[in-house]
């Protein structure tokens, strides 16, 4: 973005009220053609804000009173920038009536918003789904969500409710511990380290001790004898938590910051930093817990399909982005937005292996229930525990679809509502469903 456009874009800047007097606000509407944000103009001239999904893309979209926010604050200057035909717009000006703004179209899928949405439920959480080799975010759900159409009817009410944080885009803002979701991770590290995953061998007896500190496997199950292909397909936190007192600091630490998990991500809209810290001092304990995704480790949902996008995209992370391209109101192209490469995170091997064992927790581990679907899924289910750990544990899942040549990443988090397996992976299921158009 130019400077001017930053400019422009910042909802203090008195010109913005400049360009509203000529200009009718542009619309935002979905990839698949339908109206997200418009401007109503009655018989006296009147403009009011429109957003015919309420609830449904409030913390994407966005509001436009009360200040801005969502694709409303980053993408004003398209909004309010005209690209009308010329000549309409000398005509306009003779008549001293405005000229139409431009409209943003984004990469959000209608269709698959509405599954998302309705999915997630009463649960406060997050869905992401964005395409690997491209990184358009094509479903973007944050609960609980509030109404822009009724912001400054609620405005007092909603600030109030620190409680919920209604605002928080949790799929680009909330920061919650992975769970066995970042098992990808500690996987990679170990595959990294030892070249291969081939020799591993592990016997499960529900917990293991060391240093005085236990971890347990969910449930206290009793995985038995097992290979590392069958420790990740389990989720085996004993397992994983013995493999993360093996594995070298500096090179997990190492790793963990190349897949951008201590870098705040410049996007079309605000994110969070996810976190992630180990060096020579940290002990043992700790070393178990963030083998598993528990200890000091924080991550943001879009950070895990990020992450399960790399696996997916031959080791190479693409950049999310949420605006395909301006149009002028009668449809002429304005700009287009292009995919972009963030970096190689992995290499196409090491890309390969996590597939393969991402696989095997579909077809024989946690996430089995989606073993029926036509499109050979791979994935990792997560359940993490967070704050006193008396309440129930997050409920994780991020995988992507077709895993011969993936079309889709889907992460979902479901705040304190159980096991990945038992509420995560129904979402991510109407999610691949709404895809592929078999629900």
């Amino acid at each position: 973005m130019t400077q001017r456009e930053t400019y422009l874009s910042d909802s203090h800047n008195t010109r913005q009220k400049d360009y509203a007097e000529k200009v009718v606000r542009g619309s935002i509407l979905s990839s698949d053609g339908v109206t997200l944000a418009r401007t109503d103009v009655d018989e006296e001239g009147n403009e009011t804000r429109v957003y015919p999904y309420e609830n449904m893309f409030a913390h994407v979209v966005g509001y436009l009173s009360k200040g801005s926010s969502g694709l409303e604050a980053s993408e004003n200057y398209q909004l309010l920038e005209s690209h009308a035909n010329p000549l309409e717009k000398l005509r306009n000006e003779f008549r001293d009536e405005k000229n139409m703004g431009d409209n943003v179209i984004t990469t959000l899928n209608s269709h698959m918003q509405q599954i998302a949405y309705d999915a997630l439920g009463d649960n406060r959480g997050a869905v992401i789904a964005l395409e690997p080799d491209t990184g358009k975010v094509l479903v973007s759900v944050s609960k609980p969500s509030f109404n822009p159409n009724t912001i400054d009817e609620n405005w007092d009410s909603l600030i109030a409710d620190d409680e919920s944080g209604v605002f928080l885009n949790r799929g680009l803002q909330g920061q919650y511990p992975p769970g066995s979701t970042f098992k990808i991770v500690t996987a990679l590290a170990y595959l990294r380290q030892n070249q291969t995953v081939d020799g591993f061998s592990f016997d499960c007896v529900s917990e293991v001790t060391n240093g005085g500190y236990t971890i347990h496997c969910a449930g206290n199950e009793v995985h038995g004898q097992e290979d590392f292909y069958s420790a990740f397909a389990n989720s085996c936190n004993s397992a994983f938590a013995t493999i993360g007192l093996s594995l070298d600091k500096g090179s997990f630490q190492s790793l963990a910051d190349t897949l951008y998990l201590n870098t705040r991500l410049d996007l079309e809209l605000p994110t969070s930093r996810s976190s992630f810290s180990v060096d020579s001092s940290t002990a043992d304990a700790l070393m178990m817990q963030t083998a598993i995704g528990q200890g000091n480790t924080l991550v943001t949902p879009l950070e895990m399909a990020l992450i399960a996008s790399a696996v997916a995209n031959d080791g190479v992370m693409m950049k999310p982005y949420f605006v395909d391209r301006v149009e002028a109101y009668d449809g002429t192209e304005v700009s287009q937005n292009s995919p972009e490469k963030l970096a190689e995170v992995m290499s196409s091997s090491e890309a390969d292996k996590l597939t393969e064992l991402m696989t095997g927790v579909v077809e024989n581990g946690t996430a089995r229930s989606l073993n029926d679907l036509g499109y050979n899924i791979a994935g990792k289910t997560g359940s993490a525990e967070h704050g006193d750990m008396t309440e129930d544990t997050h409920s994780w899942f991020v995988g992507f679809s077709n895993a011969e040549d993936p079309d889709l990443v889907v992460a979902v988090i479901a705040e304190s509502a159980g096991s990945g397996s038992s509420v995560a992976v129904p979402i991510a299921r109407q999610v691949f469903q709404a895809y592929y158009g078999d629900l």
